[in-house]
């Protein structure tokens, strides 16, 4: 299994398949694999559908753009509106990462992570706001989050997001097929990052080049360890 650099920072879609009844793009090593936690948990009648799965590299800098304009919801970390204009470009920088990745960063170009929610325990017309309140306590997708707790190892799925570890929010909606993103992982470097970044139309992009290897650290490489796993996989910076 291996990524090329374009696959790794979602401009390329030679990793990713789909299928005529799931029109979702996945990476081809994970696909089998969802769809076979995706039958089980229909068995305990839940209905595990994607809110999103691969993203491409325009389409995560349109996200970041739109957040660092204003254009889309801005969120504090603990999911106040913030009001982009009154921000400093690295207040804005922080606020963004904490929901949403860089582009280039984001584990959605790899095509191995999806966001889920439960089509059976909400009306046809609900739009999954991808908001922690929905997945615990009384939220419609709480019976999910406890479902994929105790199942969603057996097929080779985690939460990368599940604590707060001082990066990303915690994200009970994330699942990430770790066999395979534990290689795309390995394989992303910093200097990729600065190389795509430093290239690209995006707002705000000298202040987040400026602090680039921090974000890096903090944001990219800080995240649950996947199942066996002792700790995170160590810091590269090459």
């Amino acid at each position: 299994m291996t990524f090329t650099r374009d696959e790794l920072l979602g401009i390329a879609r030679t990793h990713v398949v789909s299928r005529s009844d799931f029109p979702f793009l996945v990476h081809r090593d994970a696909l089998g694999p969802f769809l076979a936690l995706r039958r089980a948990a229909a068995r305990a009648g839940i209905d595990l559908w994607p809110v999103s799965a691969f993203r491409d590299f325009d389409a995560q800098v349109r996200i970041w753009n739109e957040k660092w304009t204003g254009r889309r919801a801005l969120l504090a970390r603990d999911g106040r509106r913030l009001d982009a204009a009154a921000l400093t470009p690295r207040q804005r920088v922080d606020a963004i990462l904490a929901w949403s990745a860089a582009p280039g960063a984001s584990r959605h170009h790899w095509g191995t992570d999806l966001d889920v929610y439960d089509r059976a325990a909400v009306p046809a017309d609900y739009r999954p706001q991808l908001l922690v309140a929905e997945y615990v306590a009384d939220g419609p997708f709480a019976a999910l989050g406890r479902w994929l707790e105790a199942h969603m190892t057996d097929h080779g799925f985690y939460r990368p997001y599940r604590r707060d570890l001082g990066g990303v929010q915690p994200e009970p909606w994330h699942l990430s097929h770790f066999p395979t993103a534990r290689e795309a992982s390995r394989r992303l470097r910093l200097a990729t990052l600065k190389g795509v970044i430093g290239a690209a139309p995006i707002e705000g992009r000298a202040a987040l080049l400026r602090r680039l290897p921090t974000i890096y650290a903090r944001y990219v490489r800080t995240v649950e360890p996947p199942p066996g796993s002792r700790r995170a996989l160590p810091l590269t910076r090459r």
